[in-house]
């Protein structure tokens, strides 16, 4: 069994000093604690690591090697804790939806580990609903999702308002412009993502059409992820999304802001109760949202 820390420091300061009077009360204990401090100690180690007089104190050849030794395994073992204490050490699980993997967790995740070195981060894309559940559950540590999803046990950090558009082939019509009225948008066919795989996006989106006469046409892709945007490039169809397409999209492709759409909210999903890394990650996060300009001051 390894000696306790404490008795080991109490040994250290008696090594010094070779004078238990000294020792004492430099710790700040009676001399027949640090005595009985150190009978147990030696006990433990099962060796004599005093030689004691009524006039001083010698260290035998386990005392003089432990005095030695146990120095740098003692600063290691609490710069260890200290680095455990300020979430610098251990594995952070992040999950998050696929559209916020082009700017914001890529940056969050390289801000979390530079200058972490016992830190590691894995970040894995999930469906956007199961997100929160799997933060409750501790399938993973974090989350970065869009829309403020839904779920118990877990709190939600505003992490990033994105501008909200519309993506369309760059020779469409209105990529002439600047900016796009959401009528003039909602004259072309408009292509929305499944509902089930973010219904708080869904139903955003399609509420920004909620008031256009004649009601716009609505379609969902039968293909979930098609990198290649086939039903943008010919031309006719619009796809209302968040300015992190205009990052990621293909060739042919383009991007502009709806006139008067409110944002898109990115949010970092914590659990209820948080450990040091929880609230790491929570901190470097409102960090990097202030230096980037995800939101406004």
């Amino acid at each position: 069994m390894a000696p306790d820390t404490v008795s080991l420091r109490y040994f250290l300061v008696l090594a010094q000093e070779l004078n238990f009077t000294r020792a004492a009360a430099r710790i700040g204990i009676a001399q027949p604690a640090l005595s009985a401090r150190m009978r147990r100690l030696e006990a433990e180690l099962g060796t004599a690591l005093l030689v004691r007089s009524t006039r001083s104190v010698v260290l035998t050849a386990a005392g003089a090697a432990l005095a030695e030794s146990a120095p740098p395994a003692l600063d290691r073992a609490w710069d260890t804790a200290r680095s455990a204490a300020a979430g610098e050490l251990g594995t952070l699980r992040i999950g998050y939806s696929l559209s916020t993997g082009a700017e914001t967790v890529p940056a969050l995740v390289d801000r979390m580990m530079r200058g972490t070195s016992g830190l590691e981060v894995g970040a894995v894309p999930m469906a956007t609903p199961e997100i929160s559940h799997a933060v409750a559950d501790g399938r993973i540590d974090a989350g970065i999702t869009r829309g403020e999803q839904p779920g118990r046990g877990v709190r939600r950090y505003l992490l990033r308002l994105a501008r909200i558009g519309v993506q369309m082939a760059e020779r469409h019509p209105l990529a002439e412009h600047p900016e796009i009225e959401i009528a003039d948008a909602a004259t072309y066919p408009l292509r929305l993502p499944d509902r089930a795989a973010n219904p708080v996006i869904h139903d955003q989106l399609s509420a920004l059409f909620r008031d256009i006469r004649p009601e716009p046409r609505f379609h969902t892709p039968a293909v979930s992820f098609d990198p290649s945007q086939r039903d943008l490039r010919d031309g006719a169809t619009l796809a209302p999304a968040g300015e992190a397409a205009a990052t990621v999209q293909p060739a042919g492709l383009t991007w502009r802001p709806l006139r008067g759409a409110p944002s898109l909210t990115i949010h970092l999903v914590l659990p209820s109760e948080q450990s040091p890394l929880h609230r790491r990650i929570r901190a470097v996060a409102k960090t990097l949202a202030h230096e980037l300009h995800w939101l406004p001051d």
